[in-house]
Order: C-alpha cells, then structure tokens, then sequence
C-alpha cells in the first residue's frame, strides 16, 4: 500500500471520531467548533433560536490536519436561523473524509422557546442525523488485494441529540447529549459503545461595550463549554467579538484539539466570509494544523424578534444604504379618537360663535378672550390627555395580566402534559427494557463470544498464512540456493583441483630453492591448514543435509495437516527422535565451531612465520614469501564462507524451529476435535444405558435428593454447541462431574422424566441437563411460568443455543 495510505490508517487509529474499528461505522461528530457565527446549531441544537435574529445559508469547508495527505476534510452546507417568535430550525447536508473512510448524510435542527417572564426564556432543542458510512474504494491504492479492506461493510445510521438552554438578559446555561441515541440501520441495531456519546454543558454570556468611535456598540459573546465523555473529559472556551461595521474576530481553546483563531467579515449588507484557524497541541501537535472557512448569505427579516443576539451590521467593503423601517406604533382605539375629535369641534364651535357676537368689541378684550380660550382649550386637551394615558394603563395591565396568565396556564399545561409524556415514555421504556432485557444479555454474550472467537481465528489465519509464506519463501530461496552452491561447488572444485595441483608443482619447486627455518615451518602449517578446510567442508555438508531432512519433517507434517483439515487421511510418517536429531547437530555445530577456533590459529601462526621472514628476506619478488602471502590469503577468503555457510544454516534451523511448532499446534487442535465425537459419543451410549437400565418408581423424591450442580442465571448464551439445534432450552440442572451428571439422571428418569437429555459446551466444559426445547423466547418463558412442582424443576433456567 502506498506511503500515504498508511499516513491515513494510522492518522485514523489516534483520530475520536472513528468508532468502528471493523465494521467502517464512524461516530457522529461535525468538526465545526471553532465558531460563535456560523453552524450554531452544531454546538448545541437550541442555538438556531437562541440570540438569533436572522436566517444564513451557507457553506462551510474545514480540513484538519493538512500536513498529511489525504487529510480529513469535511463540507457542510446549511440553512438556519430564526423562523418564528418562538421558533428556530436548521437544515444541512455534511460529507465527512477520513482518508479511504467517507460519511455523508444530513442533518435537521427544531428549537422551541417557552418565554417565562420578559428577561427569562427556556429553550428546547433537536438535532437528527441521518448519514452513511463506509470505505471510499476510489481512495484505496494498493499494490495489492487486501480482503480486510472488502469485510468493512458500508453502513447507514439514525442519530438523536437533544438539548436545552435557559436565557436571562445576559447569560444561557444549557446541557445537551450528544449522540443519545444511534441505530444502524444496516445491521437493525442500536450501537451501544459509542465513543463520541457524551453530556456536554454551556455557559454564554453576551454584553456590548459602551465606548466611543469604531468600537462602540460592539457586542462581546463568550461560551463556556465541558463535553463529559466515557474516557475523557474534554473543555473548551471561545470568545468573539463583533463591531458593528462589519466585522469580528473569535480566538478558542480546546483541551483535546487545541488553540483556535479566526476572523470574518461583510462583504455586502448580506454576504459574509469567515476563516478561522487550528492548531494542534499535545498528542495531536505531530498531525499539524487545521482550517475553515465559510461564506454565507444571511436574511434579513421584515420584524425585530425578542430575546435576539444579532444587531445590526453593515458591511466593511460594500455597504449598501437602506432606510430604516420605523417601529410599528399601538393604534388607537376608534372610541377614544371620535370622543376627542367631538370636544375639540364643540371647543372650536364656541370660541366661532363667541367672537361672532363679541365682534364689537375691542381688540384688546378679544385677545384676552382667544387668550383664555386657548388656555381653556389646552387644559382640556391636558385632561383629556391624562384620561387616555390612564385608560392606555389600565389597558396594558389588563393586557399584561392577561398575557402572564395564560402564559403560566400554558406553562402548566406544557409541563403537565411533558410530565405526562415522561411517565407514558418511562412505561414503554420498562416495559421494551424488560422484554428486551434478556435478548440484549444474550445478544451481547453472543456477540462478546464471536468477537473473541473471530480475533482468536484471525489471528491464527494471520501467523498461519505468514509461516506459509516464510516456508516458500525459504524453501524456494533454499533450492536455488542449493542449485547456485552446486553449480558453484562443481566449479571450484574444478578450479580448486587445478589450482591444487599447480601449487604442489609450484609448491615442490619453491620449497626446494627455500631451506631457511620459517620456510620449513610456513610448509607444515599449510598443509594442517589444508587438512582443516578439508573437514570443515566435511562438516558443512554433514549439517547442510541434517537442515534439508528437518525442513523435508516439516514439510510433511504440513501437508499431513492440510490433508487432514481437507477430510483427506494420510499415512503418518515414520517415527523420528527430535532430541536424536538436536543432538547429532549440536555435535556437528560444536565440531565446526572447534575447527574454525583451531583453523584460526593456524592463520595466526603463519602470519607470524611470513612477517619472521619477511625481515630477513626483504625481497618483495621472492617466490617463497609470495606463494604463503597468497596462502594467508585464501585460508582468511575459505574461514570468512565457512563461518557464514554456518550461520546461514543456524537460521534456517531457527525458522523451521518456529513453523514445525506451528504445524503441531495445527495437529493437535484437529486432535481435540476428533475427541469431541469420542466423547459424544460415549456421552449418548451412556444416556441410553441409564433410560434402559432405570425404572419409574412411586417414591416421590424431594428437592434435597437432587443435586443440581452449578446455580445458573435466568439466561445464559452457549454458542457453537455440536450436534444440538440452536434454540432456547430449559436446563434443570448444570455439572461438570460425569458421575454427578448420570445420578441426576437415574434420579429424573425415576421420577417420570424418560425424556431427559443433555448437552456438551466444550468452552467450559459443563453437561446441561434439559428436557425442553422451543425456537422462540415467548413460548420458552411461558414453559417456565407453566412448570410443574416437581422437584427437578426447582432450579429450572434457560440457556439459548446460537450455532453459526
């Protein structure tokens, strides 16, 4: 597999999110934690209402780690925000990649908000997650077929994550769950160990800061966070800060994934971009950095919701000028507006008819006249002003009396009919935990059985197939190496007979012309030394062909086992003492090993000689002093191969030290296998001889008289049971003593019992005594409910049978 592929692989192995190990089911985890602006509703499902104004679409793209390659990446496009008063939903569609893991689904959101007094808000939230999961064979390059890759199904999943938040003027405090609950579709099941399920808490606290010039209005958002997981506990904060011109920067911490910062900004009054960046710190510090951005289009609504978080902004590069609509204003009532308008038309009628007939009058009487007419008149506009305002008061506390009164009657209701739903779910849950209680006990002892069952197999198919491998590796290596030395041993024979026979002539010559006593004595060493290469070959051969006959021994004892497992019977091979043969070749090694040691000294010593005479006779074209320099030579090139020939054979002693034990333990398994019929044999034989040889009688045994072994659980799962059916079984007694078990046995057949049978679990090798079998659990429990007094049933049990 290629490099990086295997960065990949291994990224994964240290990555939380991934869950499955075998089965390619990944956890439900959006990475988008890095922001108070975007994707709220991924930190916890009430944000899509809570302190929000407005409705985004956008899209967001995070790559984590992007020093490897292949990195996880994830895209997540959404729509949400605030749709009503009290009403806030979200809308996505996410693809998650790990490497040659994909996950792609989508994801929906329901907020609901529950108003308690004007400063007080109580938040519901949902999010559901529909997605797949599975391996990307787009992404897989490999050099060649991996079947583990092909056994990773593809899988399709249901998850739930509920959650709630309570919202003074300032501060939220919520809770949520993430994966509360996730049911795989593929497999009908609920996944149960999920790493990613957790209880995650939140503080936030929203302000705006009164300052002068560009920072004034800004509003400043803080959120708090502890996600409590089954292993760990992970906390976190980030900060934002948003200036109402149209821009805001966030910095965070995370105790798993590590420091974050980002900046975002308005391009338009409607179109927003955002970055922000990861890096990693503690155990993920190696993997590198992380980044994400988003672009969002946000919708502006036509009304000014309460309990909100989202001012108004404007944009940093093109602002786009709007008026801003003005506050809709409470009418007032008709009633109210037609009494006005009469006491003003009355006024104005009296003042036209008084200075009609005043008319003569002089001017300064008329002026005071209008004087104190208008001041009448306003007086009466005062009065008339103070009676709307009370009666607007009165109204308003009417109102609001009303409004706090049917907003506790709802919150009764609502809480009634939770507390109601809470109690009808908590029934339903019992009364599935109890039904399925026993199913899911089961399931899981069967499950935790074929896990250990499937690794134990795994693993020893691995180191099978990898001795196999070795074996024709070294086999094939061995017979082209021996092929090799043949051919390369009949050739310096030849040569070695040539050049032995030239340097005896040369030799005669030499030593004829020499008569100086290191001459003499170089001579003598030679020829031990001759002799001692000589039976080192000797020996070399010798051990050679004791390694050739322990590989042919495993070889044999390989193919008797494959032949066996294959229902085929072969002859065994004759016997062969192990320990006769260790011997004979330890012999030979240590004979080896003692003349290599003696053949080393003999090259000492004729150095030794040569360096003697090469002082006295300094002649460097000599022919003595060259013949033994060219000696010292070839006896150093002759021990270099014998001590490499020897090791060489010593490990292929080793590996087939190794797979001969592989292949024994292969012949004794298919031993203890054949036993199992033996005893089952024998087991059968000795049931029927109790039936056949025991007679009913009319003694009435107690409970006391039977001994009913091992106490057992209301169910237990026994998996992989030869020669019985799989099923549920009402076991009346447990032993693992055979004696014990057939006094049982006489004792039920002479109470009635003539259809008193037993099975074997060679995985814990008790005898389960039974006389009833059904195919389902109802009709099994039912049989339990319904039993007789009798006192072999006193300890009545049911086992299920799951056979593959």
């Amino acid at each position: 597999m290629k490099l990086y592929v295997l960065h990949i692989i291994f990224l994964l192995c240290f990555t939380p999110w991934l869950y499955s190990q075998e089965d390619g089911v990944v956890a439900f985890d959006l990475p988008v934690r890095n922001s108070l602006k975007f994707n709220r509703y991924a930190l916890n499902p009430t944000f899509s209402f809570v302190r929000e104004q407005n409705k985004y679409l956008s899209f967001t793209n995070k790559r984590q780690w992007v020093q490897f390659d292949n990195a996880p990446q994830t895209y997540l496009f959404s729509y949400s925000g605030r749709f009503r008063e009290n009403i806030g939903v979200g809308l996505g569609f996410f693809q998650q990649n790990y490497g040659v893991l994909t996950t792609f689904g989508g994801i929906a959101n329901f907020a609901y908000n529950v108003s308690l007094n004007r400063d007080s808000n109580l938040t519901f939230g949902m999010n559901v997650g529909f997605y797949n999961s599975g391996i990307n064979e787009s992404d897989v390059i490999t050099n060649f077929p991996d079947s583990s890759l092909n056994n990773i199904p593809s899988n399709s999943l249901l998850t739930v994550n509920p959650g709630i938040n309570y919202g003074t003027t300032f501060f939220d405090f919520g809770l949520s769950i993430n994966n509360l609950a996730a049911y795989n579709l593929t497999t009908s099941k609920i996944i149960e160990e999920n790493p990613e399920q957790s209880i995650q808490g939140h503080i936030m606290y929203t302000g705006y800061l009164n300052s002068r010039g560009f920072l004034d209005e800004s509003k400043f958002t803080t959120l708090f966070m502890s996600e409590f997981k089954r292993e760990e506990t992970v906390l976190s904060g980030i900060m934002m800060l948003t200036v109402p011109k149209g821009i805001w920067a966030q910095v965070g911490y995370n105790t798993l994934y590590g420091i974050s910062g980002g900046i975002g900004l308005n391009i338009t009054n409607q179109i927003a971009l955002e970055y922000n960046y990861e890096k990693s710190i503690g155990d993920f510090s190696a993997f590198g950095n992380s980044h994400e951005i988003t672009l969002a289009y946000r919708f502006n609504n036509k009304y000014r919701y309460n309990y909100n978080g989202d001012d108004d902004e404007t944009a940093l590069l093109i602002s786009t000028k709007k008026s801003r609509p003005s506050a809709v204003k409470r009418k007032t009532s008709n009633k109210a507006r037609d009494n006005r308008k009469k006491d003003t038309d009355a006024i104005v009628n009296e003042v036209v008819i008084e200075n009609t007939e005043e008319g003569n009058k002089l001017e300064l009487d008329q002026e005071n006249k209008l004087k104190a007419e208008a001041e009448a008149k306003e007086k009466l506009l005062e009065e008339q002003k103070a009676e709307a305002k009370a009666d607007k008061d009165a109204k308003l506390k009417l109102a609001e009396e009303n409004r706090l009164k049917q907003e506790a009657e709802a919150r009764a209701k609502l809480i009634e009919e939770q507390q109601a739903k809470v109690k009808a779910e908590e029934e339903a849950k019992l009364k599935l935990a109890e039904e399925n209680r026993l199913r899911e006990n089961a399931e899981t002892q069967a499950r935790l059985r074929e896990e250990q069952e499937a690794k134990a197999k795994a693993e020893e198919e691995a180191k099978l197939k990898l001795t196999e491998e070795n074996r024709l590796r070294e086999k094939a290596e061995a017979q082209a190496k021996l092929i090799e030395e043949q051919q390369a041993k009949a050739k310096a024979e030849a040569e070695e007979a040539e050049r032995i026979k030239q340097q005896e002539l040369d030799a005669v010559m030499i030593i004829k012309q020499a008569k100086d006593r290191e001459a003499l004595e170089m001579e003598s060493l030679t020829k031990l030394g001759e002799n001692s290469r000589i039976k080192q070959e000797k020996l070399l051969i010798s051990l050679n062909d004791k390694v050739a006959i322990k590989q042919q021994d495993l070889d044999d004892l390989k193919e008797e086992n494959d032949l066996s497992e294959k229902g085929i019977y072969s002859e065994p091979k004759a016997f062969k003492s192990v320990s006769s043969q260790n011997a004979v070749i330890e012999t030979l090694q240590l004979e080896l090993d003692s003349l290599i040691d003696s053949q080393k000294q003999k090259i000492s010593k004729l150095e030794n000689l040569y360096s003697e005479r090469i002082k006295n006779i300094k002649d460097e074209t000599d022919p003595v002093n060259k013949f033994y320099l060219n000696k010292i030579k070839e006896f150093k090139a002759q021990q270099i191969e014998t001590i490499k020939a020897k090791e060489n054979l010593i490990i292929s002693l080793e590996s087939i030290k190794v797979a001969t034990e592989v292949e024994r333990k292969r012949r004794i398994k298919r031993a203890a296998y054949d036993n199992q019929e033996v005893r089952y044999q024998k087991d059968r034989s000795a049931l029927k001889q109790i039936k056949e040889s025991t007679e009913v009688t009319s003694e009435v045994l107690k409970e006391e008289d039977f001994d009913f072994g091992e106490e057992q659980s209301n169910i237990q799962i026994v998996s992989n049971v030869q020669n019985t059916e799989s099923g549920y079984y009402l076991v009346i007694a447990v032993h693992t003593d055979v004696e014990k078990r057939d006094e049982f046995l006489r004792k039920a057949v002479k109470s009635g019992r003539s259809d008193i049978d037993f099975f074997f679990d060679v995985n814990t090798s008790k005898y389960y005594i039974y006389y009833n079998k059904f195919d389902d659990i109802d009709s099994a429990k039912n049989a339990i409910d319904s039993k007789s007094n009798a006192a072999y049933n006193s300890k009545m049990s049911m086992v299920k049978i799951v056979n593959e």
